[in-house]
């Protein structure tokens, strides 16, 4: 008993020295850390013997239990020295079982790992509340980006068909000045307004003249919005309402000062177009039917810009680059087209006969390393039944309608009425119109942005026949009264072409962005049908000659001003000279 009580202290002093020095190891290292720390910015501290305490912290005093059990036992009598010594043994081991499952269980552990072995509930639900706080707006980010790109939302929320229709319009704002040469003769001409308000051209006296002498000036407006609908992988719906009236098809401008009255409104555009694609997806095929935009590759030498035809129209396109090289077969910069069409003009009751415009047209497109592109096209335009039959009796009316429905001016008339009545005559075409087009431009990028565009645009009707024209008119070649025609009315005048440079951006659609363009039109009575070319150039018509200059700079993006400056004179009618200043206020959506 003795022995025991003398052996269990010195045991106990022996475990707790153990534990002290692995105490004071694990504090000295919290110790050094922060001294190292210090020490980056202060002198290097040293140990009591003159060592730096770098080299103290590299070996700290050991706490090893191995060196506890092989420290020397106070000495004790020998009985007792056999009996505390398989007691120390006993707690020793104890130690190393409890050491070595701590250390299995911070094995995963990484080695800078923090390990805290109890943390309060009030510093737990801090830590808590400041990870959900810092996350919060990251992640709440994060999920308005997915919800945004992934289009989450209540089911059914808004209909299918939002994300199948798009819109986009324009609106202009014009004042056109007209300035008469004072050379013009007051009833020389006739206003085609009131013959397509009637119907047809019938003159009932000088109230229909038109004026050529007084100038105009005039503030004019037109508004577009253009709806885009996507049926079905590669079939579209497009329509489009336009200011403008059913009587005028190649001006959408409305005229301000109608007493504030309002606007008509015009479906200017209603078709569906289908688009086929091949496994490149290049779009070869493209077919469209209703009352589509223009087909064509054209200039308004034959064809005015607001025009819209009615019919049917396919277009092929063919990638000329297609061969067994991979790049090749998939750049689209040399491409081959073909257009044909078929549009009705007048559907006459009761008749076979009616009205019609064939058409097709062949060209190529050329792009270079540099973005410059040439493009050119031959087309072949056939009007069909569109001449004039002159009626059989005086009396009757059997024929009046192949007098045209609209018509400007320039054209060859004749009297399809056995009257001398000049209030019941009606006047229609002379001539058959087969016109052959060719038009190519060239867009020259090598300044890019500046762009300087080249083109050129010629016609010619190899549809005029004299003699067929004699036989129609019955050897009489007669005009209506009020047209006046200074040289040989019967001679065929055939020809129409355009030139012309831009320089500048090739669309102005942002700030800053200008060009400026210098276009010379010549087109004969007789080239062309005068009912569909442009509407602006010598106020409508053919039979006119003269120089087009336009600039345009952007105001803001999608907002630009326009100028242009017209200048025009008669070829072969009555002396009409007329100089046109238009300055337009554009924009965009």
């Amino acid at each position: 008993m003795d022995k025991n009580k003398r052996v269990i202290p010195i045991l106990l002093s022996i475990v707790l020295g153990c534990w002290f020095q692995q105490a004071m190891a694990e504090e000295t290292t919290a110790e050094e850390t922060q001294a190292q720390e210090a020490n980056s910015t202060a002198p290097t501290a040293t140990t009591e013997t003159g060592a730096p305490a770098e080299a103290a912290a590299e070996n700290p005093p050991s706490a090893d239990v191995e060196t506890a059990v092989d420290a020397p036992i106070p000495a004790l009598a020998p009985g007792e020295q056999e009996e505390a010594e398989t007691l120390v043994h006993q707690v020793v081991d104890r130690v190393r079982e409890e050491k070595a499952a701590e250390e299995k269980a911070q094995a995963g552990a990484p080695d800078d790992a923090v390990r805290i072995n109890h943390v309060p509930a009030f510093i737990k639900e801090e830590i808590r509340n400041q990870v959900r706080s810092d996350l919060h707006a990251d992640v709440l980010q994060d999920v308005l980006t997915q919800a945004k790109n992934e289009q989450w939302g209540i089911p059914y929320a808004l209909p299918s068909w939002v994300n199948k229709v798009s819109f986009k319009g324009d609106i202009r704002l014009r004042a056109q000045d007209d300035i008469f040469a004072s050379s013009n003769q007051a009833g020389s001409y006739t206003d085609v307004s009131v013959v397509n308000a009637s119907g047809g051209f019938a003159n009932a006296g000088p109230d229909v003249y038109t004026n050529v002498t007084e100038d105009r000036l005039r503030l004019r407006a037109r508004a577009r919005l253009k709806i885009d609908a996507k049926v079905t992988e590669g079939i579209k719906a497009g329509l489009r309402l336009s200011t403008g009236n059913q009587k005028d098809p190649v001006s959408t401008n409305q005229t301000l000062g109608t007493y504030d009255n309002r606007y008509q409104t015009v479906w200017d555009q209603v078709y569906l177009e289908y688009k086929g694609y091949d496994e490149d997806r290049y779009p070869y095929l493209t077919l469209v039917g209703g009352r589509m935009p223009n087909p064509w590759m054209s200039t308004d030498l034959v064809w005015d810009g607001d025009l819209a035809f009615e019919g049917v129209a396919a277009t092929y396109r063919k990638n000329l680059r297609g061969s067994d090289n991979l790049l090749d077969m998939t750049e689209h910069d040399q491409t081959m087209f073909a257009t044909i069409g078929a549009f009705p003009l007048q559907e006459v009751d009761w008749s076979a006969n009616d009205k019609w415009l064939y058409g097709g047209q062949v060209g190529a497109e050329f792009q270079y390393i540099d973005q410059s592109k040439l493009k050119f096209a031959l087309a072949y335009y056939v009007f069909d039944n569109i001449t004039g039959v002159r009626n059989k009796t005086t009396d009757s009316k059997d024929m009046d309608y192949t007098a045209p429905q609209y018509m400007q001016k320039g054209n060859i008339l004749f009297n399809i009425r056995n009257s001398n009545d000049p209030a019941a005559e009606l006047w229609a075409l002379a001539a058959q119109y087969r016109e052959i087009n060719l038009t190519a431009s060239y867009d020259m990028a090598s300044y890019a942005p500046l762009h300087v565009v080249m083109s050129g645009d010629m016609v010619k009707n190899i549809g005029y026949d004299q003699k067929a024209i004699d036989r129609r008119a019955q050897g009489v070649v007669e005009r209506a009264q009020g047209w006046q025609y200074q040289s040989d009315p019967t001679k065929a005048r055939t020809l129409g072409y355009q030139l012309g440079v831009t320089v500048g951006w090739p669309v102005v659609t942002q700030i800053g962005n200008w060009n400026v363009s210098l276009f010379y039109k010549y087109l004969e009575r007789d080239a062309v049908l005068d009912a569909f070319t442009d509407s602006d150039f010598h106020l409508g018509g053919t039979d006119a000659k003269g120089w087009i200059v336009t600039y345009n700079y952007g105001l803001e993006d999608n907002a630009w001003v326009s100028a242009r400056w017209i200048t025009s004179d008669s070829i072969d009618g009555a002396q009409m000279g007329v100089d046109s200043l238009q300055v337009d206020v554009n924009a965009k959506f």
